[in-house]
């Protein structure tokens, strides 16, 4: 049998390049050799975004119709919505009897995530304790493997300590998940921070060509470069970056020419828009297709609901038992 993998995504806004490197296409080849459950975090948007319902349903349609188009193929992997599968929440609320206060408190992202969405009101329990919700998530399906970038591996780790102590208290339930860490962990935004929804610095997969070029000549460069002349430090420059992802074979050619102040930022910021834009070409065909059929859509989330809910419903009852709760 194939390993088990299980990863999801929040529908807190439009999909970016920095899902699609740090995640997506990740999960794309990993459908083809593991077991996997990719799913649309829908309950954890409302840890942060719990005043912003107008826009969900959006956003989760949006998510799904991406991660399509992305190569995501309902035929290789089970992609639902968290939402559809009360048994989430429900393991989610046990896991919780049973996880110190003083282990959710300790978890890096949950002051970093405070600092970086300052305007918003996050001292609820539901933000809290989201790193339980995920850690249901992952334990509901036994996943051997949960692929993250190095900024959620404490996650897991949590995920492992809550498991353990679940275990101790009432018998081996769960499996211990490992991870799988992504090759390009973060992505620059188009201010030179991490590319992130909170940011507003972010390429969307569904952004056309005229709105990437112009995202892309704003995008910020060498800082001590002045004019096209001087001697680059590509090294330090977002550009250069997205050309070592997204255009390998000329990544090489423009450090030189920049380096040597033959190569001015305009033309480089030129070239990568159209780089980008040839790049993300497939899957603007794919969207354009699925946006025209969303009853498709629809359909393959839930499809993909009761094929997870086999699982999902089985170690449900595995944990009532144990727990003395059936």
């Amino acid at each position: 049998m194939k390993k088990r993998v299980l990863s999801g995504i929040q529908p807190t806004g439009k999909l970016h390049l920095g899902n699609l490197i740090g995640a997506i296409e990740n999960w794309v080849k990993l459908q083809d050799k593991y077991d996997c459950y990719f799913f649309i975090a829908d309950l954890h948007a409302l840890t942060t975004a719990y005043d912003d319902k107008d826009h969900l349903k959006e956003y989760i349609n949006g998510v799904a119709v991406d991660l399509l188009a992305a190569g995501l193929d309902p035929k290789k992997c089970v992609i639902f919505k968290q939402s559809d599968l009360s048994e989430h929440s429900e393991l989610h609320l046990m896991l919780s009897m049973v996880t110190p206060v003083s282990w959710l408190e300790r978890v890096p992202t949950y002051k970093s995530k405070i600092e970086e969405m300052s305007g918003k009101d996050l001292g609820s329990y539901g933000f809290l304790g989201y790193p339980v919700l995920q850690a249901a998530d992952i334990l509901m399906y036994k996943a051997d493997y949960v692929p993250v970038g190095q900024d959620q591996l404490p996650h897991i780790e949590l995920t492992r300590e809550i498991c353990r102590r679940f275990n101790n208290f009432f018998g081996n339930v769960f499996p211990e998940p490992k991870d799988l860490l992504t090759e390009f962990p973060t992505l620059p935004g188009t201010d030179g921070r991490k590319m992130s929804k909170s940011y507003n610095n972010t390429i969307a997969l569904s952004d056309p060509p005229e709105e990437i070029r112009k995202k892309i000549s704003i995008m910020v460069t060498d800082p001590a470069r002045v004019k096209k002349d001087d001697p680059g430090h590509p090294e330090v420059c977002s550009i250069y970056y997205f050309y070592k992802i997204f255009g390998p074979d000329r990544a090489d050619q423009v450090a030189q020419e920049c380096q040597a102040g033959s190569r001015g930022c305009v033309a480089c910021k030129k070239e990568l828009a159209e780089i980008l834009v040839k790049y993300l070409t497939p899957i603007h065909k794919q969207r354009e297709q699925l946006s025209q059929d969303p009853q498709k859509v629809e359909s393959i989330l839930q499809d993909g609901a009761k094929r997870a809910r086999e699982i999902a419903g089985k170690t449900l009852l595995h944990a009532k038992q144990a727990m003395g709760l059936v």
